[in-house]
């Protein structure tokens, strides 16, 4: 078990509602794309001992634990997030004993390592799956395979056993003629979805993150976890399929019903959640779990993270980074961002968790894009770092477990892609084609736009560790490219030129990391909203005590009025000793505040 340097929380204090407290009640998240981390042999794709490489830097920053985007084996038809071996690295990665070196040299920096787990589905290239392919070979039923449409030629259009869609376009149904049925895949065609109705799916499942922890990993952060139970009729029968007794949704614009209002948070997920917990994580200590959970609500993620449930300690909710799309649309059907919106679904998620439960806070990882490209400014080198820090305190002040995608802490931008050659994303390259090409109801044009601002490919680009020709990503003289464009704002935005500056995005992210390690208040003080009308500001208090903190965030462009209520509690004034942390120094924060105002992506936390 890792020891940390930091102080802990005293237990008298309440996080999640368990006693004693967790260890992770006040600890800061640090999420790894090892592709596009650190190359250390020239190939153009990062590796584990890329990443043991940077273990000092991020030590400096402060965060106590690293999450892995998947290094197993997998074909990587989707990044790794198609696992054909389990229990085995990947070669572009390194070897197990990389894994274990990398483990070793971070314990002893007091780092924890959580790695990605996909169980929702496996690669189609897994062992699993090619046995399941035999109708007499004891994993015939670890996977969703369905019969042809009665009446219809099997593989032949509108032969699928129903009218689901893939979220990466296309079908959710692939068919096999070596089987002569179809399976299900939520996901990419090479991402057969796994049956956890049967019980040795499970126990296989869980037999393999046993073997994990016992080589010494410190949790998982599981994809999709909450798409794990599909609904079935009494017969055994998925919704929309011939007979079933559960109807399908309409057919949407692409041609599909969607499988995600039946699939997310299905009817057994607390049930099999709860068998995970005993069966992996019972009696061990020093662990963290959290789920990935599409479509799960506040209400359940208070549900599913009480301690006293025994399922997960934290979830990733997603209606917050939906506020840029159209409701009811597609996620390509985008609109401006407002600050309402953020703070309504915000506050939402902290009140849910107010009793009981955990919140995971994060506006970046590697299927979001950045956000000082998506919500702030760019444009311009002030621009950007100020919209940095504003979203950054925002986040971090809020109660729950903050999450720092790589390059978050540098205030890194979108890839600025011009032209769809460029993008190595599966989901972006098959939508483009499912939307433009086959569908017809958006436009190449208007696509583009779409794929600029959420494509997943803006946060995978690599990191951006100094200005040589390949951002210190792998060496300027490799023998070959990185495996997706460097960002040509790597000159200008990189970690060498930030580490040692005082006011930089970088600085600016070790205190808001050091807060919550050393004060209770922003680690667990109660949430509460002071303006819940403003358009521009987003204000709340967090409460421990006689201790109360006020955080008000200008989310714009503009100079904008204190919101009255914010006003009323600094009736008295405003001295530079209270200011806790501000974006732009407690010297002009003061000023600020006495002319009633913040200035533009001015941010700033006060002690009342």
């Amino acid at each position: 078990m890792t020891n940390f340097n930091r102080p802990a929380l005293a237990d008298s204090i309440r996080t999640n509602g368990a006693t004693p407290n967790p260890w992770w009640s006040n600890a800061v998240v640090y999420q790894i794309y090892p592709r596009s981390f650190q190359d250390s042999n020239g190939d153009g794709i990062g590796d584990l001992k890329g990443i043991t490489s940077r273990l000092d830097y991020l030590a400096d920053l402060g965060v106590d634990v690293l999450w892995l985007s998947p290094v197993y084996k997998s074909p990587q038809d989707d990044n790794g997030y198609d696992i054909s071996d389990y229990q085995d690295i990947d070669p572009l990665f390194g070897t197990l004993e990389d894994m274990d070196e990398l483990l070793a040299e971070a314990h002893k920096r007091g780092l924890k390592i959580v790695m990605d787990l996909v169980v929702n589905h496996t690669s189609d290239e897994h062992a699993w799956f090619e046995a399941s392919k035999d109708k007499n070979d004891p994993h015939a039923d670890w996977y969703w395979w369905r019969p042809a449409k009665p009446g219809h030629e099997p593989g032949t259009p509108g032969a699928e056993p129903n009218q689901w869609g893939s979220y990466f376009g296309g079908s959710a149904w692939e068919y096999v003629p070596e089987r002569g049925e179809y399976f299900l895949h939520q996901y990419s065609k090479k991402q057969p979805d796994l049956n956890w109705e049967n019980p040795a799916v499970r126990k296989a499942v869980y037999d393999m993150m046993n073997w994990w922890m016992d080589r010494g990993i410190d949790g998982f952060r599981m994809d999709v976890i909450t798409q794990i139970s599909k609904p079935i009729d009494a017969n055994g029968k998925l919704p929309g399929e011939e007979g079933s007794l559960i109807a399908d949704n309409p057919v949407g614009e692409e041609g599909y019903s969607s499988p995600f209002p039946f699939c997310s948070d299905g009817p057994r997920v607390d049930e099999f959640l709860a068998e995970m917990r005993r069966e992996v994580f019972e009696g061990r200590e020093g662990y963290m779990n959290v789920g990935e959970a599409p479509g799960v609500t506040p209400s359940r993620n208070e549900h599913i993270t009480d301690p006293a449930n025994k399922e997960l300690d934290m979830l990733f909710l997603f209606d917050h980074v939906g506020v840029d799309q159209k409701p009811g649309g597609s996620k390509w059907d985008v609109v401006p961002f407002e600050v309402k919106n953020l703070r309504e679904r915000l506050a939402d998620q902290q009140s849910a968790v107010k009793q009981a439960g955990w919140a995971s806070l994060f506006f970046c990882n590697h299927d979001q894009p950045r956000v000082v490209s998506r919500w702030g400014d760019d444009s311009t080198e002030e621009a950007r770092e100020a919209s940095a820090k504003a979203f950054a305190l925002l986040l971090h002040m809020h109660r729950g477990t903050p999450y720092v995608y790589q390059g978050e802490e540098l205030g890194m931008t979108n890839a600025h892609f011009t032209r769809l050659d460029q993008y190595r994303d599966l989901e972006s390259l098959n939508s483009f084609r499912q939307r433009v090409e086959e569908a017809k109801v958006q436009g190449a044009e208007s696509m583009m736009d779409a794929l600029a601002l959420i494509s997943r490919d803006n946060a995978r680009t690599p990191m951006q560790w100094d200005g040589s020709k390949y951002a210190g990503f792998t060496a300027p003289d490799a023998p070959v490219e990185p495996w997706i464009s460097v960002n040509p704002n790597h000159a200008e935005i990189n970690a060498a030129a930030e580490f040692d500056d005082p006011s930089s995005v970088y600085a600016f992210y070790k205190q808001l990391i050091a807060l919550r390690h050393n004060d209770p208040v922003v680690a667990a003080g109660d949430f509460q909203l002071v303006d819940a009308t403003g358009e521009h500001v987003y204000a709340f208090t967090r409460t421990l005590g006689e201790k109360t903190l006020l955080v008000m965030a200008n989310l714009s462009g503009r100079d904008v009025d204190v919101p009255a209520d914010c006003a009323a509690l600094l009736e008295g004034g405003v001295n530079e000793q209270q200011i806790v942390i501000s974006t732009q120094g407690a010297a002009h924060a003061v000023a600020s505040l006495t002319n009633h105002e913040l200035r533009d992506w001015e941010a700033v936390v006060i002690a009342l």
